[in-house]
């Protein structure tokens, strides 16, 4: 073996920092790809952690309203549960023999419990001139006070227009108006459409 070539060393101990530096650039490279990956990694399972819950957040939402209308729906039905039993019927009669005319209205109230300030308006500006209760049989009993406080349950009256030429009884169909047990204001009017109002007195 020759003797050591003093003036190689600076080479060599150069070539030994460079692999060096190489080799920590390598790992440093190495490393920060491997972490840029499990960040990205992550940042992909956040993300899809979060679309999850926005979906179903979104379901919870869509539930809630959905139980909101079921209830809603449900307290409609029980509110008209009552006023839904209560029926209309009426026919145009005659009065005399010079054609003058008039309706008679009977409304029945076949819930189990009483209305109260029943009220039947002809057109939009007359007003009952008669009530009076009726047997089951349909006979005319008392006469009654119009408008008329309460109707009992299972009970029956029968409200009479004035009497009017044929055309003025036909050009005035009767509504009914009338408050539940719970206090709400009803009006039902001749083609029985039933609808909540705030027309305390039909006028």
């Amino acid at each position: 073996m020759g003797p050591v070539q003093w003036g190689d060393v600076p080479t060599w101990v150069a070539s030994g920092f460079a692999g060096a530096a190489a080799w920590f650039a390598f790992q440093t490279i190495r490393s920060q790809r491997q972490q840029i990956g499990e960040q990205q990694q992550f940042i992909a399972e956040q993300t899809q952690f979060m679309a999850e819950q926005t979906r179903f957040m979104g379901e919870q939402q869509q539930n809630l309203e959905l139980e909101r209308a079921e209830l809603r729906a449900a307290a409609d039905d029980r509110r008209r549960a009552q006023a839904e039993r209560v029926s209309m019927s009426h026919q145009q009669a005659q009065q005399g023999t010079e054609g003058a005319g008039y309706w008679r209205v009977k409304v029945r109230n076949g819930s189990s419990a009483p209305i109260h300030d029943l009220h039947v308006r002809f057109g939009t500006a007359y007003i009952a001139s008669e009530v009076y209760e009726i047997s089951p049989a349909g006979q005319l009993l008392e006469r009654w006070m119009h408008p008329l406080h309460l109707l009992g349950a299972n009970r029956t009256a029968e409200f009479h227009s004035q009497a009017w030429p044929a055309a003025t009884v036909h050009n005035n169909r009767p509504t009914l108006f009338f408050t539940d047990e719970n206090g709400a204001r009803w009006t039902l009017d001749s083609y029985g459409e039933l609808e909540l109002t705030e027309d305390a007195d039909g006028s």
